[in-house]
């Protein structure tokens, strides 16, 4: 894949780290709930239309073009905010949803998608005060 133009501000994509195709991931949360709606990708362009447009922008690496949240299903994604994770790997797109994000219907991709948990169970892990603090080095 070769690199597509694009107009991002270069202080910003100078932050971005990138997959080998040039892409990174953009996870759509509702902004008011929190709910997570939607993983899509964007590239360095993609992400200055989100920014300057105010509609969620993304690259679709089965078409090979831009697609703008909404455009042909009418379910559009009205960017609130966006922020770059700390390792500068993800973006979070806090949006404001009309009707289903997920393309099979459902209000989200996630939806009715939940795996069985193992013996482990995440209700049974130690709370905070509980789990030992780590000594030396750093957490992530």
């Amino acid at each position: 894949m070769t690199a597509r133009a694009s107009r991002l501000d270069p202080t910003i994509a100078r932050r971005l780290k990138r997959d080998s195709a040039g892409l990174f991931p953009a996870v759509a949360q509702q902004h008011d709930t929190g709910e997570v709606l939607m993983v899509g990708w964007m590239d360095d362009e993609a992400l200055h239309r989100t920014l300057t447009t105010g509609r969620a922008t993304y690259w679709s690496r089965s078409r090979s073009e831009y697609w703008v949240k909404g455009d042909t299903s009418g379910h559009v994604q009205q960017v609130r905010s966006v922020a770059l994770d700390c390792d500068g790997d993800t973006v979070l797109v806090r949006v404001d949803q009309t009707g289903p994000a997920c393309h099979t219907g459902e209000r989200t991709c996630f939806t009715g998608r939940e795996l069985p948990l193992g013996p482990e169970r995440a209700d049974t892990a130690p709370t905070a005060s509980q789990a030992p603090v780590p000594t030396t080095g750093a957490t992530r």
